[in-house]
């Protein structure tokens, strides 16, 4: 298991694989949960089934945010669908995706579902917050219409748990504090700032399939983690331009350039059976690069 500590927020690579399924690895989806709600980016065929294998609930599905219309990204949306329809799931779920998501995924639901399914299609102009993350959305370039996804998580502030203990700061005035910024203890008032720090939020960015390029770059300026394309090794260069994919190489790469932390490379071919020849050719780039396997936990 390859673990980053980061917040509440546990990713896993449910399927690392790319086009066509293999015994090793399924097809592409990534599963984010956060805060006990989880956010898939694809979500290929199987998918709910390896949520289930690897620890991450379906029930909790609240969000599916697709890359491109190519099936082996959309088409494990019909299985869960009906998952969640036999576990008689009430609340909405929501489905983000370039033109024609809704056209692709509709053509695969059957029947009326009791729970109301939105599809919302979006281009790179894309973004989505809420108090704690912003999610958005940046052109790539495939052979179709395609996006990648930023997960922005909001800038907090950590107690310094020492220093509130000296000032008597305890129980329910930690959140008093949070919420008004400022409280009174006897005569003096204490700020926010005297006892906390600024915590930098989490960066993730997901590409999806995609040739490197300058789009992707930008989105991934000081990434945390980057989990990019790497569907060939360099040897097969010419492939990969002609399918519109990365090589491990170009991926690591631009994610030198880039400056991440941590580079994870997905959407690997069925013909390579030997992962770690990939992950020894990205890390002669990019040190900090690994090649994902089916079940890869990036968790607390």
């Amino acid at each position: 298991m390859y673990c980053i500590s980061y917040s509440m927020m546990k990713i896993v690579i449910l399927g690392s694989g790319g086009a066509v399924p293999s015994p090793a690895r399924s097809l592409p989806s990534i599963g984010i949960r956060y805060f006990g709600e989880v956010y898939l980016f694809d979500c290929g065929e199987g998918t709910q089934r390896q949520m289930m294998i690897h620890g991450m609930s379906y029930s909790r599905v609240k969000m599916i945010f697709l890359t491109h219309l190519h099936a082996d990204h959309f088409l494990g949306i019909a299985g869960l669908m009906q998952t969640l329809k036999m576990n008689e799931r009430k609340e909405p779920l929501f489905i983000f995706g370039p033109a024609g998501t809704e056209r692709c995924v509709s053509s695969i639901l059957m029947g009326a579902y009791p729970f109301q399914i939105c599809i919302k299609e979006i281009d790179e102009n894309f973004s989505l917050k809420n108090e704690k993350f912003k999610i958005s959305a940046f052109k790539t370039s495939h052979n179709v219409r395609s996006i990648g996804y930023v997960f922005q998580e909001n800038d907090s502030r950590n107690f310094n748990k020492a220093k509130a203990d000296r000032l008597g700061i305890k129980g329910s005035m930690f959140r008093k504090l949070e919420r008004e910024g400022e409280i009174a203890i006897g005569k003096k008032k204490v700020k926010l700032e005297d006892v906390t720090k600024p915590k930098k939020g989490m960066k993730l960015v997901y590409s999806g399939d995609t040739l490197p390029c300058k789009e992707v770059l930008l989105a991934s300026k000081g990434a945390d983690l980057l989990i990019h394309d790497g569907t060939f090794s360099e040897q097969h260069r010419e492939d990969a331009a002609n399918k519109m994919h990365s090589t491990v190489s170009q991926a690591a790469e631009l994610a030198k350039k880039a400056r991440v932390k941590n580079l994870v490379l997905v959407h690997l071919s069925n013909r390579y059976k030997d992962a770690a020849m990939l992950e020894k050719e990205a890390k002669k780039i990019f040190k900090n690069s690994k090649v994902a396997f089916d079940g890869m936990e990036i968790c607390v």
